[in-house]
Protein backbone atom coordinates (compact mmCIF):
# COMPACT_ATOMS: atom_id res chain seq x y z
CA UNK A 1 0.00 0.00 0.00
CA UNK A 2 1.18 3.51 -0.75
CA UNK A 3 2.09 5.66 2.22
CA UNK A 4 2.45 9.33 3.09
CA UNK A 5 5.45 10.22 5.25
CA UNK A 6 5.38 13.60 6.99
CA UNK A 7 8.75 15.22 7.71
CA UNK A 8 9.59 18.33 9.72
CA UNK A 9 12.12 20.91 8.54
CA UNK A 10 15.05 21.57 10.87
CA UNK A 11 15.18 25.14 9.59
CA UNK A 12 11.58 25.51 10.75
CA UNK A 13 12.67 24.51 14.27
CA UNK A 14 14.71 27.71 14.66
CA UNK A 15 13.11 30.07 17.22
CA UNK A 16 14.91 33.36 16.51
CA UNK A 17 13.27 34.88 19.58
CA UNK A 18 14.48 37.99 21.36
CA UNK A 19 15.73 35.88 24.30
CA UNK A 20 18.35 34.38 21.98
CA UNK A 21 17.73 30.80 23.10
CA UNK A 22 17.96 28.09 20.45
CA UNK A 23 17.53 24.37 21.22
CA UNK A 24 20.40 22.16 20.19
CA UNK A 25 20.23 19.92 17.14
CA UNK A 26 19.90 16.93 19.42
CA UNK A 27 17.01 18.53 21.32
CA UNK A 28 15.20 19.36 18.10
CA UNK A 29 15.67 15.85 16.75
CA UNK A 30 14.33 14.37 19.97
CA UNK A 31 11.29 16.67 19.88
CA UNK A 32 10.51 15.82 16.26
CA UNK A 33 10.85 12.10 16.89
CA UNK A 34 8.71 12.24 20.05
CA UNK A 35 5.97 14.07 18.15
CA UNK A 36 5.71 11.20 15.68
CA UNK A 37 7.12 12.77 12.53
CA UNK A 38 8.56 10.33 10.01
CA UNK A 39 11.67 12.32 9.18
CA UNK A 40 13.47 15.62 8.90
CA UNK A 41 14.66 17.99 6.19
CA UNK A 42 18.27 19.14 6.67
CA UNK A 43 21.12 20.68 4.69
CA UNK A 44 23.48 18.21 3.02
CA UNK A 45 26.24 20.62 2.11
CA UNK A 46 28.82 20.20 4.90
CA UNK A 47 30.40 16.90 5.94
CA UNK A 48 30.88 17.74 9.61
CA UNK A 49 27.27 18.92 9.94
CA UNK A 50 25.94 15.78 8.24
CA UNK A 51 28.07 13.53 10.46
CA UNK A 52 26.63 15.26 13.53
CA UNK A 53 23.13 14.91 12.10
CA UNK A 54 23.71 11.21 11.53
CA UNK A 55 24.79 10.74 15.14
CA UNK A 56 21.77 12.68 16.40
CA UNK A 57 19.27 10.65 14.38
CA UNK A 58 20.66 7.21 15.11
CA UNK A 59 18.04 5.01 16.74
CA UNK A 60 15.18 7.44 16.05
CA UNK A 61 13.93 5.87 12.82
CA UNK A 62 13.72 9.30 11.21
CA UNK A 63 14.25 9.53 7.45
CA UNK A 64 16.16 12.43 5.94
CA UNK A 65 15.54 14.82 3.10
CA UNK A 66 18.89 16.33 2.14
CA UNK A 67 18.85 19.92 0.89
CA UNK A 68 21.50 21.54 -1.30
CA UNK A 69 21.95 24.73 -3.31
CA UNK A 70 24.27 24.03 -6.26
CA UNK A 71 25.39 26.71 -8.70
CA UNK A 72 27.14 24.30 -11.06
CA UNK A 73 26.90 20.63 -11.99
CA UNK A 74 29.96 19.81 -9.89
CA UNK A 75 28.42 21.43 -6.82
CA UNK A 76 26.08 18.43 -6.55
CA UNK A 77 28.92 15.95 -6.14
CA UNK A 78 29.44 16.49 -2.39
CA UNK A 79 25.72 16.25 -1.47
CA UNK A 80 25.48 13.04 -3.48
CA UNK A 81 28.62 11.67 -1.85
CA UNK A 82 27.16 12.45 1.58
CA UNK A 83 23.78 10.99 0.58
CA UNK A 84 25.49 7.75 -0.44
CA UNK A 85 27.38 7.54 2.85
CA UNK A 86 24.53 8.82 5.04
CA UNK A 87 21.39 7.74 3.14
CA UNK A 88 18.53 10.09 2.40
CA UNK A 89 15.06 9.56 0.99
CA UNK A 90 15.91 12.09 -1.69
CA UNK A 91 17.99 15.19 -2.34
CA UNK A 92 16.05 18.44 -2.56
CA UNK A 93 17.99 20.59 -5.01
CA UNK A 94 17.45 24.34 -5.00
CA UNK A 95 19.22 25.50 -8.19
CA UNK A 96 20.98 28.64 -6.98
CA UNK A 97 21.37 30.15 -10.42
CA UNK A 98 19.05 32.38 -12.41
CA UNK A 99 19.56 32.11 -16.19
CA UNK A 100 17.15 34.16 -18.28
CA UNK A 101 16.95 31.64 -21.10
CA UNK A 102 15.64 28.07 -20.87
CA UNK A 103 18.43 26.77 -23.09
CA UNK A 104 21.01 27.99 -20.58
CA UNK A 105 19.37 25.91 -17.84
CA UNK A 106 19.30 22.61 -19.72
CA UNK A 107 23.02 21.68 -19.41
CA UNK A 108 22.76 22.17 -15.64
CA UNK A 109 19.56 20.16 -15.29
CA UNK A 110 20.88 17.39 -17.52
CA UNK A 111 24.17 17.29 -15.64
CA UNK A 112 22.47 17.08 -12.25
CA UNK A 113 20.14 14.31 -13.42
CA UNK A 114 23.08 12.35 -14.87
CA UNK A 115 25.02 12.60 -11.60
CA UNK A 116 21.92 11.55 -9.64
CA UNK A 117 21.40 8.52 -11.87
CA UNK A 118 25.02 7.45 -11.50
CA UNK A 119 24.85 7.81 -7.71
CA UNK A 120 21.50 6.04 -7.46
CA UNK A 121 20.10 8.88 -5.34
CA UNK A 122 16.74 10.52 -6.20
CA UNK A 123 17.23 14.24 -6.86
CA UNK A 124 14.23 16.57 -7.04
CA UNK A 125 14.31 20.19 -8.25
CA UNK A 126 12.49 22.49 -5.82
CA UNK A 127 10.19 25.26 -7.01
CA UNK A 128 11.55 28.24 -5.09
CA UNK A 129 11.95 32.00 -5.39
CA UNK A 130 15.36 33.46 -6.27
CA UNK A 131 16.30 30.18 -7.92
CA UNK A 132 16.19 28.81 -11.46
CA UNK A 133 12.53 27.94 -10.75
CA UNK A 134 11.59 31.34 -9.31
CA UNK A 135 8.94 32.04 -11.96
CA UNK A 136 5.96 29.81 -12.66
CA UNK A 137 5.87 30.51 -16.40
CA UNK A 138 9.62 29.95 -16.77
CA UNK A 139 9.37 26.68 -14.86
CA UNK A 140 6.57 25.54 -17.17
CA UNK A 141 8.88 26.32 -20.10
CA UNK A 142 11.54 24.13 -18.45
CA UNK A 143 9.00 21.31 -18.27
CA UNK A 144 8.21 21.76 -21.95
CA UNK A 145 11.92 21.27 -22.67
CA UNK A 146 12.40 18.46 -20.14
CA UNK A 147 8.97 16.80 -19.61
CA UNK A 148 10.36 14.23 -17.20
CA UNK A 149 12.06 16.71 -14.86
CA UNK A 150 11.29 15.60 -11.27
CA UNK A 151 10.12 18.47 -9.08
CA UNK A 152 9.62 19.07 -5.39
CA UNK A 153 6.59 21.36 -5.14
CA UNK A 154 6.68 24.32 -2.78
CA UNK A 155 3.66 26.08 -4.22
CA UNK A 156 3.84 29.01 -1.81
CA UNK A 157 6.57 30.60 -3.93
CA UNK A 158 4.49 30.52 -7.09
CA UNK A 159 1.38 31.94 -5.43
CA UNK A 160 3.12 34.92 -3.90
CA UNK A 161 5.48 35.34 -6.86
CA UNK A 162 2.63 35.60 -9.36
CA UNK A 163 0.27 37.28 -6.86
CA UNK A 164 -2.71 35.25 -8.05
CA UNK A 165 -6.02 37.00 -7.65
CA UNK A 166 -8.48 35.27 -5.32
CA UNK A 167 -10.44 33.21 -6.06
CA UNK A 168 -7.83 31.61 -8.28
CA UNK A 169 -9.03 31.34 -11.86
CA UNK A 170 -9.12 28.27 -14.08
CA UNK A 171 -5.99 29.23 -16.02
CA UNK A 172 -3.85 29.60 -12.91
CA UNK A 173 -5.20 26.37 -11.41
CA UNK A 174 -4.23 24.61 -14.65
CA UNK A 175 -0.66 25.91 -14.43
CA UNK A 176 -0.32 24.71 -10.83
CA UNK A 177 -1.76 21.33 -11.82
CA UNK A 178 0.91 21.08 -14.53
CA UNK A 179 3.58 21.59 -11.85
CA UNK A 180 1.92 18.93 -9.69
CA UNK A 181 2.07 16.37 -12.50
CA UNK A 182 5.88 16.49 -12.24
CA UNK A 183 6.04 16.65 -8.44
CA UNK A 184 7.40 13.73 -6.42
CA UNK A 185 7.45 15.39 -2.98
CA UNK A 186 6.00 18.47 -1.30
CA UNK A 187 7.00 21.26 1.04
CA UNK A 188 4.14 22.45 3.20
CA UNK A 189 3.65 26.16 3.70
CA UNK A 190 0.58 28.32 3.10
CA UNK A 191 0.97 31.66 1.32
CA UNK A 192 -1.37 34.47 0.44
CA UNK A 193 -0.98 36.58 -2.68
CA UNK A 194 1.02 39.10 -0.58
CA UNK A 195 2.94 36.95 1.95
CA UNK A 196 4.91 33.77 1.39
CA UNK A 197 3.82 32.40 4.77
CA UNK A 198 0.65 33.12 6.70
CA UNK A 199 -0.44 31.79 10.08
CA UNK A 200 -2.67 28.80 9.36
CA UNK A 201 -4.22 29.02 12.82
CA UNK A 202 -5.75 32.45 12.14
CA UNK A 203 -9.34 32.25 10.84
CA UNK A 204 -8.86 35.07 8.33
CA UNK A 205 -6.32 32.89 6.52
CA UNK A 206 -8.65 29.91 6.15
CA UNK A 207 -9.39 30.62 2.45
CA UNK A 208 -5.67 30.39 1.64
CA UNK A 209 -5.31 27.23 3.72
CA UNK A 210 -8.23 25.66 1.88
CA UNK A 211 -6.67 26.59 -1.45
CA UNK A 212 -3.43 24.83 -0.56
CA UNK A 213 -5.24 21.80 0.83
CA UNK A 214 -7.06 21.54 -2.48
CA UNK A 215 -3.81 21.78 -4.46
CA UNK A 216 -2.09 19.22 -2.22
CA UNK A 217 -4.97 16.80 -2.54
CA UNK A 218 -4.83 17.18 -6.32
CA UNK A 219 -1.09 16.54 -6.18
CA UNK A 220 -1.50 13.50 -3.93
CA UNK A 221 -4.04 11.99 -6.32
CA UNK A 222 -1.82 12.59 -9.34
CA UNK A 223 1.23 11.15 -7.57
CA UNK A 224 -0.73 8.12 -6.41
CA UNK A 225 -1.95 7.33 -9.93
CA UNK A 226 1.58 7.31 -11.42
CA UNK A 227 3.49 5.70 -8.55
CA UNK A 228 4.14 2.10 -7.58
CA UNK A 229 1.63 0.35 -5.28
CA UNK A 230 4.14 0.39 -2.41
CA UNK A 231 5.59 3.87 -3.03
CA UNK A 232 6.05 6.43 -0.25
CA UNK A 233 5.35 10.14 -0.70
CA UNK A 234 7.12 12.73 1.47
CA UNK A 235 5.44 15.91 2.64
CA UNK A 236 7.67 18.23 4.67
CA UNK A 237 6.16 20.75 7.07
CA UNK A 238 8.23 23.86 6.46
CA UNK A 239 6.78 26.75 8.45
CA UNK A 240 9.86 28.92 8.57
CA UNK A 241 11.09 31.35 11.24
CA UNK A 242 11.12 35.10 10.76
CA UNK A 243 11.29 36.82 8.36
CA UNK A 244 9.15 34.10 6.75
CA UNK A 245 6.98 34.15 9.85
CA UNK A 246 5.14 37.43 10.31
CA UNK A 247 6.13 39.37 13.44
CA UNK A 248 4.52 42.05 15.59
CA UNK A 249 5.75 45.41 16.82
CA UNK A 250 8.39 43.85 19.12
CA UNK A 251 9.79 41.45 16.54
CA UNK A 252 8.15 38.31 17.91
CA UNK A 253 6.08 35.89 15.85
CA UNK A 254 2.31 36.06 15.97
CA UNK A 255 1.64 32.32 16.14
CA UNK A 256 3.12 29.09 17.48
CA UNK A 257 4.71 27.50 14.43
CA UNK A 258 5.34 24.17 16.16
CA UNK A 259 1.66 23.79 17.03
CA UNK A 260 0.77 24.79 13.48
CA UNK A 261 3.17 22.18 12.08
CA UNK A 262 1.46 19.50 14.16
CA UNK A 263 -1.95 20.67 12.91
CA UNK A 264 -0.70 20.77 9.32
CA UNK A 265 0.53 17.21 9.61
CA UNK A 266 -2.91 16.04 10.74
CA UNK A 267 -4.61 17.90 7.92
CA UNK A 268 -2.43 16.39 5.19
CA UNK A 269 -2.82 12.92 6.70
CA UNK A 270 -6.57 13.43 6.48
CA UNK A 271 -6.19 14.40 2.82
CA UNK A 272 -4.11 11.30 2.25
CA UNK A 273 -6.72 9.03 3.80
CA UNK A 274 -9.33 10.50 1.48
CA UNK A 275 -7.08 10.03 -1.55
CA UNK A 276 -6.45 6.42 -0.60
CA UNK A 277 -10.14 5.76 0.01
CA UNK A 278 -9.67 5.16 3.72
CA UNK A 279 -12.03 6.43 6.36
CA UNK A 280 -10.80 9.98 7.06
CA UNK A 281 -9.69 10.96 10.53
CA UNK A 282 -11.47 13.76 12.33
CA UNK A 283 -10.43 17.15 10.95
CA UNK A 284 -8.35 18.94 13.63
CA UNK A 285 -9.65 22.21 15.03
CA UNK A 286 -7.07 24.97 14.78
CA UNK A 287 -6.49 27.38 17.61
CA UNK A 288 -7.23 30.99 16.74
CA UNK A 289 -4.89 32.48 19.33
CA UNK A 290 -1.17 33.13 19.29
CA UNK A 291 1.62 31.41 21.26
Amino acid sequence: MQKLLVFQSLWAMERRHADGFEPSLEENIARIAAAGFDGISAHYTDRAAVERLNRATQGTGLGIEGVCFPRSVDDLRLPLELATEFPVRHINLQPDIRPRRVQDCLPLLDGWMELAQRAGVPVLIETHRDRMTTDLHFTLDLLDARPGLPLLADLSHFLVGREFAFPVDVENHAMIHRILRNSWAFHGRVASREQVQVEISFPQHRPWLDLFLDWWEHGFRDWSARSAPDAELIFTCELGPKPYAITGAYGEELSDRWSEALSLREMVLTLWQRVQGLRPARQPQLSTCGP
